[in-house]
């Protein structure tokens, strides 16, 4: 699986969990989790390159409890728990 393909996986399953996901230009190093008026919402800096953009969306996934609920591919379930691991 790709990073480009990766980055998908993580946005559909951050949909599943009942993330917000806002894709906008945030000057190429943006991006991640907030609430806004009670809602969770998943900033994805468009003009970042991807790495930036997988790395960011990981981080911010990790961060979230509901994900370990979910089938996660092998791939993307090592990505998320190196990235909770590091916190």
């Amino acid at each position: 699986m790709d990073l480009h393909q990766r980055l998908e996986a993580l946005l559909t399953l951050a949909e599943q969990i009942g993330l917000e996901i806002r894709r906008e230009s945030l000057g190429g190093d943006g991006g991640g989790l907030c609430e806004l008026r009670g809602r969770r919402v998943l900033f994805v800096d468009s003009a970042a390159d991807i790495d930036t953009r997988y790395e960011r969306t990981l981080a911010a996934i990790a961060e979230t409890p509901e994900w370990e609920s979910r089938y996660v591919s092998p791939e993307l379930r090592e990505d998320l728990d190196r990235m909770r691991g590091s916190k």
